[in-house]
């Protein structure tokens, strides 16, 4: 009996870098089982039927390297695993979440393939795969696939897991400038850079947004009467403790006015342009719902704009819409919403739209607004007539470039009073091209933990890249967020070498966090005293605000089943390549395999770094390529051919010669730099190598290398 079936094996989350990528990815043991014998050119309709649910699988190009390049493998013939790769990237193309790379392998198994493919986010990987997994297996059998179900489906994963719009627009600006990043929750707070030069934001709001600012910005009544104390113009208004109060106080500040809540946000509950005594009571019933006070404002006359400050400097502005239907003498004010307005492409429960489905049940400032104009959700609007449905919409018009520089100083000003780093402040004026005297011109809030969604994707005119802003706020040039990093890869013979350079940073004043066999470290605390070269342990050091220097070991089995918890690393020692024992279960079986794994430890060190290398172990020679960084050789002998050739080209190399650890650089082969007498047994040649390069690296003074490596030989004089 044939099984033309797919089956996931086993499945990986890779969080860091691997051996297929710099990013996160899902990695996947997948059995097609006799479809090993069933290339796609041999299985009828599987073509037609992938091409008609996933038309945009004509944009992929894999084999050459061109559109239309997948399609022509499919055509030609191609295995399960390498079709279920394509479809997976593409249901997430479908939903939003881009991803563009993905590799099929097989293992040395038949049948068995390897097939991985970045993700966003854990889950909605699991989701698209899974759903892929059906999809061709339908296509496979020519069974019926509910695609429209399948993709909302797979959207509200997103929209419960994955980081949101505006969070994600941040995260992609500090990607541009090689930042690094952790997710901290499930939701939207996101740590960026590493140790003690980190940083966090949670949407919006950053570690430079204080609680008291935050809470000045959710009491309207309080924030409006500190900006006005700084000649910042406000509408005139008061606190209503009842609906009768409400009425006596606009009677008082003159009518038409604004009644809304005293600390909600997002226009929940805000009634506006209200006149009459029995519409301004019910819209305090309204604004009594979703906020601790009620405030009666003045109405001010002119456009709703947002304008969003990022470090005391305007970054974007956005105008206001008023949204009405239009009656066509048959539809009732529910149907004339749902035909007119709720059918706009910007409108949707998901957080990547710009505005929200209009629903008279539950927005009750919405229903007012209908009622005061005399009707009701079901009542028949006249052919021509049109009724505003929304005064107060979010502002979905870029106008940024139009700011007059007045207005622009005033809008900065009332955030600097707040002492908001980020701040959406809602400003009402006739004309936002022109200065503020002369015209009607109010600040009406100020918020923290402003929307972006609507500076990046306006319905008209250009996006705003506002999380450029937001990362050079909190990163100004140069700087990037990263702590120098250390990470290791060998033997036996590197078996104390974390420790005993933890031990040789710490008496130079850094704060050390060291994961390694031994346990991990931050500072001077022993936090975990079994092996902690997991995934876990490498993270936690880095999240520690104290930590200024970290020191990793890589272990191979980390490294294939989650990756490596840091993106990048200023230093990379590697001795020896090891063995493959122990590394089966990822069908890691011979030495090329094992390099192509253990060189990950080479591809992450930066440009500014170094990756010091064993010249006297051939298989490592090839690493030297592999290195976007300098390279440091060591080597118990000066005459090696790798050593005399890196010294000729400029190069650096740490050697022993004539009882001396010796560092030599640029053809310098005859006066060494730094020098540090030999007290070891030959077998702890390479630790002490490794050590005496990695301070070098790490810019070390010349005379503390020298003293530190003397002093820690002298206290450790046998570790091996």
């Amino acid at each position: 009996m044939t099984q033309r079936k797919l089956e996931i094996i086993k499945t990986s989350w890779l969080n860091g870098p691997n051996i297929w990528t710099y990013r996160p990815c899902i990695e996947a043991l997948i059995n097609i089982h006799d479809l090993e014998q069933a290339p796609s050119n041999l299985i009828p309709g599987l073509y037609e039927s992938l091409t008609t649910w996933l038309p945009n699988l004509a944009e992929h190009r894999c084999g050459i390297g061109e559109k239309g390049g997948f399609l022509e493998r499919l055509r030609d013939g191609t295995y399960a695993a390498h079709i279920l790769e394509h479809v997976v990237i593409e249901l997430h193309e479908m939903i939003g979440q881009p991803v563009g790379f993905g590799k099929a392998r097989m293992t040395s198994k038949t049948g068995i393939y390897k097939m991985v493919f970045r993700t966003t986010e854990r889950r909605v990987g699991m989701a698209c795969l899974h759903t892929g997994m059906r999809l061709l297996q339908a296509a496979i059998d020519q069974a019926p696939f509910d695609m429209p179900s399948e993709i909302k489906a797979l959207k509200a994963v997103v929209d419960k897991y994955a980081f949101g719009p505006s969070t994600q627009h941040i995260l992609d600006a500090a990607y541009e400038r090689r930042i690094p990043f952790i997710r901290l929750t499930e939701g939207n707070l996101v740590q960026l850079g590493y140790g003690e030069r980190q940083q966090r934001i949670w949407t919006a709001e950053s570690t430079k947004t204080s609680a008291i600012a935050e809470g000045i910005a959710s009491d309207k009544h309080l924030c409006k009467e500190l900006i006005s104390l700084c000649g910042v113009p406000i509408p005139e208004g008061e606190m209503a403790e009842s609906p009768e109060k409400a009425w006596e106080i606009a009677q008082d500040i003159g009518l038409p006015v604004v009644v809304k809540p005293s600390d909600a946000n997002h226009g929940r509950g805000v009634s506006l342009e209200l006149s009459r005594q029995e519409d301004i009571e019910a819209a305090w019933h309204i604004a009594a719902k979703e906020g601790s006070d009620v405030l009666v404002e003045q109405f001010i006359r002119g456009n709703e704009h947002r304008v969003l400050v990022i470090n005391g400097e305007v970054a974007a502005v956005a105008r206001g819409e008023i949204f009405q239907i239009t009656g066509d003498g048959k539809s009732t004010v529910t149907e004339l919403i749902e035909s007119q307005i709720n059918t706009d492409p910007r409108r949707g429960e998901e957080e990547e739209y710009t505005l929200t489905p209009v629903d008279l049940t539950k927005n009750l400032a919405i229903l007012l607004e209908i009622q005061r104009q005399g009707y009701q959700p079901d009542s028949v609007v006249p052919e021509g007539q049109q009724v505003i449905i929304e005064r107060n919409s979010n502002a979905t018009l870029d106008v940024t470039d139009s700011i007059h520089p007045d207005i622009a100083r005033l809008a900065a000003l009332a955030a600097k009073v707040v002492h908001l780093d980020i701040a959406g402040i809602d400003l009402v004026c006739e004309h936002i091209d022109q200065p503020p005297e002369g015209q009607s011109i109010a600040v009406i809030e100020v918020n923290a933990g402003p929307g972006l969604l609507m500076h990046i994707k306006p319905s008209n005119g250009p996006g705003r890249n506002i999380g450029e802003k937001i990362i050079e706020s909190l990163f100004p040039e140069p700087e990037n967020g990263r702590i120098p990093i250390v990470n290791y890869l060998g033997g036996d013979e590197l078996k104390h070498f974390g420790t005993l350079l933890h031990q040789i940073l710490t008496t130079q004043g850094r704060v050390v966090g060291l994961a390694c066999d031994q346990g991990l470290w931050i500072g001077d605390r022993h936090l975990k005293t079994e092996d902690a070269t997991d995934f876990e342990s490498g993270r936690r050091m880095l999240i520690s605000k104290r930590v200024n220097t970290a020191i990793a070991k890589l272990n191979m089995q980390t490294l294939l089943e989650h990756g490596i918890p840091y993106d990048r690393c200023h230093v990379s020692v590697v001795t020896s390549l090891g063995s493959t024992d122990g590394l089966e279960p990822w069908d890691i079986q011979t030495s090329e395999q094992l390099f192509n794994s253990a060189r990950t430890a080479v591809d992450l060190v930066l440009t500014e770094g170094h990756a010091i290398l064993n010249a006297d172990e051939v298989g490592l020679l090839p690493l030297r390529d592999l290195c976007d960084g300098q390279i440091i050789w060591i080597s118990r002998h000066k005459d090696n051919p790798v050593i005399q050739a890196h010294l000729k080209e400029g190069g650096r190399a740490v050697v022993i010669h004539r009882g001396m650890i010796e560092c030599l650089e640029n053809c310098n082969v005859n006066n060494s730099l730094i020098e540090v007498p030999v007290r070891f047994p030959e077998e702890e040649a390479l630790l002490w190598m490794a050590l005496t390069a990695s301070a070098w690296s790490l810019n070390l003074p010349k005379d503390l290398i020298e003293s530190s490596m003397q002093m820690a030989l002298i206290n450790t004089p046998q570790v091996a």
